[in-house]
């Protein structure tokens, strides 16, 4: 019984065989997948996730701006957010945050649509879902300004970073999410920082349809490998994989509401 906590499952790279990988990952164990919802309304992202959760069970979904798209963010995207936080299968607010890596938004734009949702976010008593790459001194910034503790919970997605910034999410109360690239030759750094998340904060995701795990590094990604990333977890850990898993679940419900898991 394990999670895949981060994927993209409305993305066109799923539209010829959905249906398929969705049975692939029940039979490899996945109870349940957080199917993330980003905005651009002319593209209908987060309407087609809500709609993937409502004809499929086992699936909840987000509302959010990705730093990606900051640059032509809009009043009615706030307001499509404000809107869909109001159905059930919309659990958490992202994925938002600050991209330094690609820069495809200005980052002065990038931070002030993450304030934005922080804000937001806080307003609605949603948790966030957070996307920081090579950003990580101003995303914990305005983290520690906008979303210190007590609040409604977060997760730190597809986390990159180093023990250092490890603690400091930690200490601002967000759940950490490991995903494929924990699993790369290079990636000792970040297996550092996974043993020392707590197992009560761990998470494991996809990020579907990117960032396949070994020994499928290179092709499409799909829930179903998340199952290698828990034994990633494990062995961080000095843990049996069912554990693990275990722990994720439990760390899972506990975040988002033991309602969306029977």
């Amino acid at each position: 019984m394990i999670i895949d906590s981060h994927a993209h499952l409305e993305m066109p790279a799923f539209d010829d065989d959905r249906e398929a990988v969705l049975e692939r990952a029940r039979r490899a164990g996945v109870i349940f997948i957080l199917s993330i919802g980003n905005a651009q309304p002319e593209e209908g992202s987060m309407e087609r996730a809500l709609q993937l959760c409502r004809h499929h069970s086992g699936l909840a979904t987000t509302a959010g701006i990705h730093p990606h798209d900051a640059r032509i963010a809009s009043d009615r995207w706030y307001r499509q957010i404000m809107d869909l936080a109001g159905e059930p299968e919309v659990v958490a607010i992202g994925e938002i945050g600050l991209d330094y890596h690609y820069d495809f938004s200005p980052r002065d734009r990038q931070r002030d649509v993450f304030r934005d949702q922080l804000i937001l976010a806080r307003e609605l008593g949603l948790p966030i879902i957070v996307h920081s790459r090579e950003a990580e001194a101003d995303t914990l910034a305005l983290l520690a300004e906008y979303w210190s503790p007590p609040h409604p919970g977060g997760i730190m997605h597809c986390f990159s970073g180093d023990v250092d910034m490890a603690q400091r999410c930690l200490a601002l109360g967000l759940h950490i999410s490991f995903a494929g690239n924990l699993t790369f030759r290079n990636a000792g750094t970040l297996r550092t920082a996974a043993a020392a998340v707590p197992p009560d904060r761990l998470l494991a995701e996809t990020d579907a349809p990117y960032l396949a795990p070994v020994p499928h590094r290179g092709r499409r990604n799909e829930p179903a490998h998340v199952a290698l990333v828990i034994e990633a977890l494990a062995e961080t850990h000095g843990l049996p994989a069912p554990e693990m898993a275990r722990h994720t679940t439990h760390n899972f419900k506990k975040l988002l509401g033991e309602r969306l898991i029977e």
